[in-house]
């Protein structure tokens, strides 16, 4: 599949929220409890997508991954990577979606790499992610991508259940 990535516009929350969503409620069945992932809603994501990006200060950079026929069918978003209220040198992919009907067509390889390559060319030396340790499918993407582990993990839960995340990294080209 042929995609065009470009930056997100305000014009674009509906559709991301219903590719985060449905990102949510494929790739997290079965690691995260389902009544959480019932509960998720498109509409309060659309307006939390619209705020982010309403009063956005440029730091965060929102991506979106047109298919043929200009239809939205991924989305990405990157900024500094935290540690705890600090911003460091290296940068964070705060979160890569593809609609779960495009998995597997190129979209999240193209976002990624777009990433990759904003982060390389901003002078960041690393790009770090976390990413659900349970979660292999997407552990293996990120593997095939030049990322690794790196030791680095945190607790998380959802609805009382833990689900862990590890951290993984990947040197950046200056």
């Amino acid at each position: 599949m042929s995609v065009r990535i470009r930056e997100m516009t305000l014009a674009d929350c509906d559709r991301v929220a219903e590719i985060r969503i449905g990102g949510w409620r494929s790739a997290y069945r079965g690691l995260i409890p389902q009544s959480y992932l019932d509960g998720l809603s498109v509409e309060a994501d659309a307006e939390r997508r619209r705020a982010h990006l309403s009063h956005s200060d440029g730091i965060v950079v929102n991506l979106v991954a047109e298919g043929s026929g200009g239809q939205l069918v991924g989305w990405a978003c990157h900024g500094p990577y935290r540690e705890g209220e600090a911003l460091t040198g290296d940068a964070e992919l705060y979160a890569i979606y593809v609609h779960p009907d495009q998995v597997g067509r190129g979209a999240g390889r193209s976002l990624l790499a777009e990433s990759v390559a904003r982060c390389s060319a901003a002078g960041h030396g690393r790009l770090l992610l976390w990413v659900l340790k349970d979660n292999d499918r997407a552990r293996r993407f990120y593997e095939r991508a030049g990322f690794s582990a790196d030791g680095a993990e945190e607790p998380f839960e959802v609805d009382g259940v833990a689900v862990p995340e590890v951290r993984y990294a990947r040197p950046l080209a200056r």
